[in-house]
């Protein structure tokens, strides 16, 4: 469980994330402000405490990756990785821009700190997997994040990607649904309901935990008991 002192640390530095993503789309006039928003609280559980990395060397051996598979969502993740000093808060202002590093979905070869480019959507848990199990062949203790949303997960190729990861038994792998009951066409619900994602994934032979994705000790007691497993 997060002190009260960390837990109002990580509560400050979502809340940067939140104003900082903001001020990026705003600049440049539209970008996707919801999915970006849903998953700040779960960027400062993670750069602010859970994940390992080096901000003045973003492609440490012994860093945890991040692949945000819903790279639409870059803007937050840009945010964070700025507040956290993998390069100067003034990029910020040129998100989408001719020229920029910051492009609307994450790119590896251009954004210090981002491990994988994404943003065609069903195909970062695909990548999260081959990467998770890459370092585990070669003996790495690495942690691989991955987050999906809830409107992507209507790609079949997820569900294969989530086969493969429990059949291999790829315990590195953390992936995180972002249930925030929204995607660019409507309602999640009016497209592609899901009754229940926990129960779905556990029909898949996942260790699952259901929290409120804006709950800072109960997202970092999760990822605790996900890495013990």
């Amino acid at each position: 469980m997060l002190t009260q002192a960390k837990e109002v640390e990580l509560r400050e530095f979502a809340r940067q994330i939140r104003i900082h993503t903001i001020r990026q789309i705003g600049l440049r006039g539209f970008g996707h402000i919801g999915g970006c928003m849903s998953i700040a609280d779960l960027l400062s559980v993670l750069y602010g405490d859970q994940l390992k990395h080096d901000p003045k060397d973003p492609q440490w051996a012994e860093r945890d990756w991040l692949v945000c598979s819903k790279g639409h969502a870059g803007p937050a993740i840009y945010a964070a990785l700025a507040l956290r000093g993998f390069f100067p808060m003034e990029w910020l202002e040129t998100l989408n821009q001719p020229g920029t590093n910051l492009p609307s979905h994450c790119d590896r070869k251009k954004t210090p700190g981002i491990d994988m480019t994404t943003g065609s959507l069903g195909q970062g848990l695909s990548i999260a997997c081959g990467v998770a199990q890459a370092h585990l062949l070669n003996g790495k203790s690495n942690t691989i994040y991955c987050i999906m949303g809830d409107g992507e997960s209507q790609e079949g190729q997820n569900w294969e990607a989530v086969i493969y990861a429990a059949q291999q038994r790829l315990g590195n792998l953390i992936l995180f649904v972002d249930d925030n009951q929204a995607q660019i066409d409507g309602y999640v619900r009016q497209i592609g309901q899901m009754e229940s994602y926990a129960d779905k994934f556990r029909s898949f032979h996942w260790d699952v935990a259901d929290v409120d994705g804006h709950d800072l000790s109960a997202m970092h007691d999760a990822i605790l008991r996900a890495k013990s497993i």
